[in-house]
C-alpha cells in the first residue's frame, strides 16, 4: 500500500512540474526494479535540469539510505542535472533539499523531518522559480553573500557525501 502511495505522490509531483512549464518525466523502474540507480523523477526548463529522489510521509521522519543519496548524485553529476531530494508530508507541500542539506544519522543515512522541511526546505513555488523565499534576516542585506549551489557542494565534500574530484567537476 506505502508503494501505490509513492507512486502516487511521484505522479502528482511529476503533474506539478508539468503544469510548471518543466519537461519532466518519471523514470521508469526507478529503486529497486532494476539494476542500476535512477532518481524518481527528471526535470527542466531548458535552463535547469533535476534529478530528484522523491519520498513522502504521513508525518514521520523520512530516511535515505547513503547509498540512494550516493547513486543520486553519481546520476545527477554524470547527466548534467542538480541532484535534489523532494518529500512531501501528509496535508504539506513538496519541499526541496540539496543531499548536502540533509540532516545524517549516526549510521550514514540521512533524515529530513516534517519541522525541517517546512523551515528550511526549498517550497515547490520557489523550486519552480514562481516566487523566492526571503528571511528577516535577509531584508536589507546588501550583500547577497556566497552562491548557494556552491555552499552547498562545498557542504555534501565536508560531509564526506561527494569527493573533492566531484565537487571539482561540478563547479568548473
Amino acid at each position: 500500500m506505502s508503494q501505490a502511495k509513492g507512486d502516487r505522490r511521484e505522479r502528482e509531483l511529476v503533474n506539478a512540474l508539468d503544469e510548471a512549464g518543466f519537461a519532466v518525466m518519471r523514470a521508469p523502474a526507478s529503486g529497486s526494479a532494476t539494476e542500476r540507480e535512477l532518481p524518481d523523477v527528471l526535470a527542466g526548463d531548458g535552463e535547469t535540469f533535476y534529478a530528484i529522489e522523491a519520498k513522502s510521509s504521513a508525518g514521520n521522519p523520512i530516511y535515505l539510505t547513503g547509498e540512494e543519496v550516493e547513486a543520486l548524485i553519481y546520476f545527477a553529476q554524470n547527466f548534467g542535472a542538480k541532484p535534489r531530494i523532494g518529500v512531501r508530508f501528509d496535508r504539506e507541500d513538496w519541499y526541496f533539499f540539496h543531499p548536502g542539506d540533509l540532516h545524517v544519522t549516526d549510521g550514514g543515512n540521512y533524515r529530513v523531518k516534517k519541522e525541517t522541511a517546512i523551515a528550511e526546505g526549498t517550497d515547490f513555488e520557489e523550486f519552480v522559480g514562481i516566487s523566492k523565499k526571503v528571511t528577516l534576516e535577509e531584508i536589507g542585506d546588501e550583500d547577497p553573500g556566497p552562491d548557494p549551489e556552491i555552499v552547498r557542494i562545498l557542504q555534501a565534500v565536508e560531509q564526506g557525501v561527494m569527493d573533492v574530484e566531484e565537487a571539482a567537476e561540478m563547479l568548473e
